[in-house]
Parts: structure tokens; sequence; C-alpha cells
């Protein structure tokens, strides 16, 4: 556990050091390189920053053993940092599309749009190589870990550097078309907003349903039915439930054997059914199983 802390705690430290120094990049470029598209994407990179403090502290907590007031650990922490991260996503998603729509407006009724200059298209190139490479590292050890705050953490600095190819596409078109041709930079903040309102639902959606106790997804308990009947001496089960507790999963199932076997026989029997779905689903996860008597049927 403390390794895995570390080596979250190691990668989301790196994110927050890159994204600092690209906060501070972009607004510079995005005001004296007259960019409204490198400003709202420097936003952008400032959420991102957000959602990285927000995972060291919450996966800290969600790391925490149980305790008398948390059985099942502190796994949802991580659950509800992963919400949250998802949910400032969206809403940065919205504030982008406000802002790029305000200035389309504005272009539209004739109201002259500053010229972006080379200094915002340079900083825009060096956010979207130094982001798609932090996504790709981000998500590496977020699947290598599994945590769903890293992984969520990951697509924020990739819808970033989408952010960041769509600033790139309106500077550019903006600079090189001429004036008539500048509301290309809002419009191009409006189209990446949409794609980040969309990574936050995304994001969003599987937290809620995991705080709302959803099972575990169908091929997930198909894996389990396979385990629990692939231990000699179960002849059936029923009233399997599921559910995902941060990083963990916690199962419960009332299994069926031969009724004659001694109480040390089912024992081992229940034991090697729990250590089968933990060799599987993980040391951590949480197992409860009750054993019930029956004429042999097979699963």
């Amino acid at each position: 556990m403390k390794t895995r802390e570390h080596e979250i705690y190691k990668v989301t430290i790196i994110g927050t050091a890159v994204n600092a120094m690209l906060v501070a990049i972009k607004f510079a470029a995005g005001v004296f390189g007259h960019s409204a598209a490198l400003i709202a994407d420097a936003v952008h990179s400032l959420t991102d920053f957000a959602t990285d403090i927000i995972v060291l502290i919450f996966v800290r907590l969600s790391g925490k053993p149980n305790d008398e007031r948390h059985g099942y650990g502190h796994g949802k922490f991580e659950t509800f940092a992963t919400m949250i991260i998802g949910a400032i996503l969206a809403i940065t998603g919205l504030g982008l599309m406000v802002n790029g729509t305000r200035l389309i407006i504005s272009g539209i009724k004739g109201d002259s749009l500053p010229e972006p200059t080379g200094i915002a298209l340079a900083v825009a190139i060096i956010s979207i190589i130094s982001k798609e490479m932090l996504y790709r590292y981000t998500v590496r050890q977020g699947h290598r870990f599994k945590s769903d705050a890293v992984i969520a953490n990951a697509w924020h600095h990739r819808s970033d550097a989408i952010s960041s190819i769509g600033a790139l596409a309106g500077i550019g078109g903006a600079m090189a078309l001429g004036a008539d041709w500048r509301i290309l930079d809002p419009i191009a903040a409006v189209a990446v907003s949409i794609f980040i309102i969309k990574a936050g639902y995304d994001i969003i959606k599987p937290a809620i349903n995991e705080l709302l106790e959803s099972s575990l997804p169908q091929d997930q308990i198909t894996v389990l039915q396979q385990i629990i009947c692939g231990v000699p001496g179960v002849d059936g089960f029923h009233r399997l439930r599921s559910r995902k507790i941060g990083n963990n999963i916690a199962v419960d199932v009332h299994i069926k054997m031969d009724g004659n076997l001694r109480l040390i026989q089912a024992h081992e029997i229940a034991s090697q059914v729990e250590a089968e779905i933990r060799t599987i689903f993980g040391k951590s996860s949480l197992v409860n199983i009750h054993m019930e008597p029956s004429k042999p049927k097979g699963c």
C-alpha cells in the first residue's frame, strides 16, 4: 500500500510541477500574444493543477486502513476525488464554451478581435507536446496501480493537450488568414470545450455509479461466477452481490455444498473460493461467504 501511495504521489507531483509551469507560460503568452484561446487554455491548465492537489489529498485518505467508523476501508475517498475531477472538467468546459461563444458573437457583430502572435503559437505547441507526454505517463501509472483517480487525472492532462490543439488551430488560422478570420480563435475554443465536457461526463458517470453501490460490470460478474463454480466441492451459489470500493471490490455470496461435509472441510472450500477471488481481483478484495447445504447439482 505504501508503494502504491508513494508512486501515485510521485506521478501526481510531476504533473503538478508541469501544470504550474504551463499555467504561468500560457497566461503570459495569451496576454502578450493576444490569444483568447490560449488564455482559456491557461484556465484549463489551472484546473489541472487543482485536480493534482485533489488527488494528493484524497489518495492519502483512501490509503488509510479500515477503522471502527470505516469497516470497509477508505476507498470511497478516491472515488469521491474522481467525481470531483470529472465535475471540474465539465464545469471548465462549460466556462470555455461560454467565453468562446461571447467572443464569436462579438466578431459577428463586427467588433475587432485581437490578432494572435507567434509567441502564442509557440506556447500552444509546447503545451501539446508536454501534456501528451504527461498523459501517457500518468495513465500508464494509473492502470499499473489501479487508481481511477489517477486515470481520471490523466484524461484531464489529455483534454488539456487537445484544448491546446484547438488553440493552435485557432491561433494559426487567425495568423495565416488575416483579420477577417480572427474569429477562428474563439471558434476553436468552443469546439474544444465540447470534448472537455464529454470527458468530464465520462469520468463522473462511473464514479457516481460506484458511490451509489452499483454492481460490478457484467464481464467481471461472469469471472466471479466462473471462479466460484471452478472450486471443487462447490455445488452451486446464489445471492451473489458485488460492488467497487475505491480500487478494491467487495463480494457477498452464498455457496452450496454437500451437507454431510465436516465443518472444517466446508470452511476449507469457502476459504479456497475466497483465495481464488483475491488472486484475480486483488489481495485487498473484501469477500464474505455464507455456506449452505445442498444436494450436488453442479453450478
